[in-house]
Order: C-alpha cells, then sequence, then structure tokens
C-alpha cells in the first residue's frame, strides 16, 4: 500500500476510489484529519492532508508526528509527500516539478522528533541523504514513463512560515545552497526516517521565491493557486503510474 500526503493545491486525491475514512489515534495526539482509504488504478492507497481536509492547519501547527505515526502503523511500502514551494534557483519556474535529494532545516519551535524522552537511551539516525532513494527512482521513473517534465535532484529550504520569505532571506538561502523553499519538509522528512519509512517528496513550484523572476517586488498570491490547479495534474499522472506499476 502507497501513503500519500497531500499539501497546499492537493487536500483531496481526484483520482482516488474512495471505501472509508478512519479517524487514527496516535501517542503524540491525532493526525491533521481522518485518514482516506481507497483505490487507485485497483491498488490500495491511503491518503491524508498535511493542512486538514478544509486547508485550516499553517504549517507550524501541523502536528506532523502524530501524522507520520500513523501512516506508519499501516505499514505502507511507500509514502509519498506532496508539497507546494518557492522557486530559487533560475529553473525552477513556477509550474515545475522537482524530486528534491536534500533539505535544509530553518525551522525552530516544532516537535521535530520521536526521542526527546530522557527516559531512554539516546538515538541517533543518519540523515545524510534524507530522502528514500528508491522511493526517487519510482517517481523518476514514472514521470519519463508519462512525459511528464520533472526535474531530478534539489536542496528544499524547510522556513518556518506561515509568511513568506523577504528577498534577502531568499539571497541567504541561496548563500547556504538551497534551490526551493517550502514550509513543511521539516520535521517531516526526519521524523519518516525515525520511523523507516521509505519517503520522498514531489516538490511543485507554485511561484518564484521572494525577489526572483517576475517577482522583484512581490508575489501575486492569487495566482499560486492556479498554478497549483494546472501543476497538480501531472502530480496525479505520475501517481497514478507509480502506484499502477508497483503498488502491493
Amino acid at each position: 500500500m502507497f501513503a500519500i500526503i497531500g499539501g497546499s493545491g492537493m487536500t483531496q486525491l481526484s483520482c482516488l476510489e474512495i471505501s472509508h475514512r478512519q479517524i487514527i489515534r496516535t501517542p503524540y495526539g491525532e493526525p491533521s484529519g481522518p485518514l482516506t482509504f481507497g483505490k487507485m488504478k485497483n491498488e490500495d492507497i491511503v491518503f491524508l492532508a498535511r493542512h486538514g481536509h478544509g486547508h485550516t492547519i499553517p504549517p507550524h501547527a501541523v502536528n506532523y508526528r502524530a501524522n507520520l505515526w500513523a501512516l506508519h502503523s499501516l505499514k505502507p511500502s511507500h509514502v509519498i509527500a506532496v508539497a507546494s514551494v518557492g522557486g530559487i534557483r533560475s529553473d525552477l519556474a513556477p509550474g515545475r516539478l522537482v524530486v528534491p535529494d536534500q533539505i535544509i532545516d530553518y525551522t525552530h519551535g516544532r516537535n521535530f522528533t520521536y526521542f526527546d524522552k530522557t527516559d531512554q537511551r539516546v538515538t541517533h539516525i543518519d540523515f545524510t541523504l534524507p530522502y528514500c532513494q528508491k522511493t526517487r527512482i519510482l517517481l523518476l521513473q514514472a514521470a519519463r514513463n508519462t512525459n511528464e517534465a520533472i526535474i531530478d535532484g534539489g536542496v528544499y529550504a524547510a522556513t518556518e512560515g506561515p509568511r513568506l520569505e523577504t528577498a534577502a532571506e531568499i539571497n541567504r538561502l541561496e548563500r547556504d545552497g538551497a534551490h526551493m523553499v517550502g514550509m513543511t519538509g521539516m520535521p517531516e522528512t526526519a521524523l519518516a526516517r525515525e520511523l523507516g519509512l521509505n519517503y520522498a517528496a514531489i516538490a511543485v513550484v507554485a511561484n518564484y521565491a521572494a525577489g526572483r523572476g517576475t517577482n522583484v517586488t512581490g508575489i501575486p498570491l492569487k495566482e499560486i493557486y492556479t498554478v497549483l490547479e494546472q501543476a497538480m495534474v501531472g502530480v496525479r499522472n505520475i501517481l497514478e503510474h507509480v502506484v499502477s506499476c508497483h503498488g502491493d
């Protein structure tokens, strides 16, 4: 079974034949909403809207630990996260799709680990390659097989939100080596690694980052959702192909 986490622009999965929804309680509270179960291309799928079905939970308030714990309890073969980002690198124009391979964490104050108790042994995880390479390859192969243009690799900068960044902050992120910026990549990616999940992401470029491209003096927020709506067609094509070819 594949698990899919939907972000901005994907609060529901239109190609999913829904069988039922289920609230899963965890030691870390409740997830962002009920998990939606169903079939895509005759394969079992579970879907979770990261920001809630009404897109009401801001990125800094998402219960990432509960979300990943709930999915982990179902033993999915792969977890695919869909997230919107701002493009910092010049070729990351609105509408482009990227499978990132690295991440830099600029968030603060979030519950970022399952290993925070003082009555257990200190546990470290290897985070050299933060995304599961097997899952990344599945996404890239599916994009090629469906003729969906996608970029292999890129550094995701995770910021706190919910406000967008200043142009000076984007300049700093670029100097640090970031290619795109979003608000939900961490601690989600690290928590998935702590749980041993095969986790990777599809980043949808919703806009040029502040001070980049056509957004030198501001970001036209109303245009973002139009871009996301159009780009999600390609994302769904990729997801359907991955599931149909590698579902179990």
